[in-house]
């Protein structure tokens, strides 16, 4: 299954992206809040939280770097509950379902996607949550599951990606040509691996 694969360039660029402004925005954030409500501490405060899921975040990568499953799933555990809200922790739950699924743990690498659906703030990363969650019910063979994540894709330039789901989800329920004209229309929107998809097309005789 390439759902760990096709995506991984996208996801390298919102890290890369957080951590050269991850900083800078916290600080917007935390000023803004000191500017309306006052307070130093608080401004301490949110400093050290900052800092702290941080270096939580470095350990989990470690952990998961070295392939230690156990002890990626602790760590990631602990940013999952102490900074939920942070990028951090949306990061850490997309990796934890590569992990597991790699591991063989389907459910596991599921409930952590769907962790990411019900509490990423960043449209970027929950719409890349959606479209993994969406190949691993594809290849759980959950169809309906599957082309509902992607039965509505937004104008946005994870279309493409969408409509090659939807025209998988058809080639499995053997509607050749429904499948045929998803393909042909996710690779006009643009898609992350469009030989894939040639390929798939001249095998349908389009």
């Amino acid at each position: 299954m390439s759902t760990y694969q096709t995506e991984e360039e996208q996801v390298e660029a919102i890290k890369k992206w957080w951590k050269e402004n991850g900083k800078s925005v916290i600080g917007g954030i935390v000023l803004g809040l000191v500017v309306v409500g006052g307070g130093k501490g608080w401004l301490e405060y949110q400093r050290v939280q900052a800092e702290n899921a941080s270096a939580s975040f470095e350990g989990f990568s470690q952990a998961a770097y070295n392939g230690d499953l156990e002890a990626a799933e602790q760590r990631g555990k602990i940013l999952l509950d102490e900074y939920k809200g942070s990028a951090y922790a949306m990061f850490t739950a997309l990796e934890l379902a590569q992990l597991q699924y790699q591991s063989g743990n389907k459910d596991k690498a599921r409930v952590q996607l769907q962790w990411v659906l019900d509490n990423a703030k960043q449209e970027a990363i929950s719409q890349l949550a959606k479209i993994r969650l969406a190949r691993l019910m594809l290849d759980m063979q959950a169809y309906d599951e599957a082309f509902d994540l992607t039965a509505n894709p937004a104008e946005d330039a994870y279309q493409g990606e969408f409509l090659s789901i939807q025209g998988e989800v058809k080639l499995a329920r053997g509607d050749r040509e429904a499948a045929r004209t998803a393909f042909s229309r996710a690779l006009e929107k643009g898609v992350s691996n469009p030989s894939l998809i040639r390929m798939k097309l001249m095998e349908l005789g389009g």
